[in-house]
């Protein structure tokens, strides 16, 4: 999806090409133990030879490459084929004309990724940092240093992903992702004109955080520029930017912790009735998994629920009603309120 193009921004003027170098301020992290960590990579490749041909990149632009690659959706494709055929057990992958496998090597380190690829919505998003020269977005070039390496600068002039930063923004980085904005304008539309509702879960924030762009491999936390397609990149999600996007054409609650939402949810009603019914072994698993979503060090206050209901839904009146009825009071919203046991 063409985001920028729909808000009828136009290209990056010409200046853009030659960026001032600097220090980006952000924190970023490495696990500094990764195998991964030398691997002049094909994807790093890709994007030098990208970048000295048109000059440095976005953040979105380079997550886009990286999450969306070529050798990523062929293996969707392969694997989308797969499931339609009735997931035969002998799979065989064939490629005529290999060379040196680097394209088959690729498609399968998406097999073995696909449980991310498939419940993952590959949002990118634009950093963009506070200077005295005003609001800079940040991209991504080649380390003039190494030639092999990627380093962070800063654009010399206005960009289209600025005009997203509130004139009374207090923080000094900001992630703004015209994409989300765009999805979320588009379910207000809906469920203002049809009904519905949205439930958003992610990790996220209420516009209070920055620099949450960081990437995963192993597990483990990994420099977001190091072996680009190696590693899982993600950001929190900034929920107030959602709620701006709304426009008021909808209700929104939340964003509320995790923790808070299922407890709401009854997860601990839950959990007795099934540990009642469990051998010790399984009574376990479920209480590691409780801790797991419930753990405020886990998931329990990094994962955060967000909705979007008509507005017609918090204040009654949704239905029509003949002159002997009375306007029927709002029922709680399951999960942002406390349901009441019967």
């Amino acid at each position: 999806m063409r985001v920028l193009a729909r808000v009828g921004v136009g290209p990056l003027c010409s200046a853009a090409r030659a960026v001032i170098p600097c220090f980006w301020r952000g924190k970023y992290f490495s696990s500094g133990r990764e195998p991964a960590e030398n691997q002049v990579t094909p994807m790093l490749r890709h994007l030098v030879y990208k970048i000295k041909a048109t000059g440095p990149i976005t953040v979105a632009e380079y997550m886009k490459e990286v999450l969306t690659n070529p050798a990523k959706l062929l293996g969707i494709w392969f694997i989308s084929e797969w499931m339609a055929t009735g997931k035969n057990a002998a799979f065989q992958l064939v490629e005529l004309g290999p060379g040196r496998g680097t394209l088959s090597g690729d498609i399968l380190r998406v097999f073995s990724q696909l449980g991310s690829v498939l419940k993952n919505c590959d949002i990118s998003i634009h950093l963009v940092e506070k200077t005295p020269q005003g609001w800079r977005e940040v991209f991504i070039d080649i380390d003039p240093q190494a030639s092999d390496k990627l380093r962070f600068v800063l654009a010399p002039c206005v960009t289209p992903a600025e005009v997203f930063i509130q004139s009374d923004e207090t923080r000094d980085h900001v992630e703004v992702c015209p994409e989300a904005g765009v999805i979320i304008q588009e379910l207000s539309q809906r469920i203002a004109l049809t009904g519905g509702a949205a439930l958003i879960a992610d990790y996220g924030h209420d516009g209070t955080k920055t620099d949450t762009f960081r990437g995963f491999y192993g597990h483990k936390l990994h420099d977001v520029l190091i072996a680009p397609g190696t590693a899982d990149l993600t950001a929190d999600v900034d929920f107030s930017y959602l709620r701006r996007m709304a426009e008021g054409k909808v209700a929104s609650l939340g964003p509320i912790k995790q923790q808070t939402f299922l407890k709401n949810m009854g997860i601990d009603v839950r959990l007795k009735v099934l540990a009642d019914k469990s051998d010790e072994p399984s009574r376990q698993q479920l209480l590691q998994g409780y801790d797991m979503l419930m753990n405020p060090k886990k998931m329990g206050e990094r994962f955060h629920f967000f909705a979007l209901l008509p507005h017609q839904r918090l204040h009654g009146g949704s239905h029509p009603m003949n002159a002997c009825q009375s306007k029927p009071s709002p029922s709680p919203v399951a999960g942002f309120g406390e349901l009441a046991w019967r």
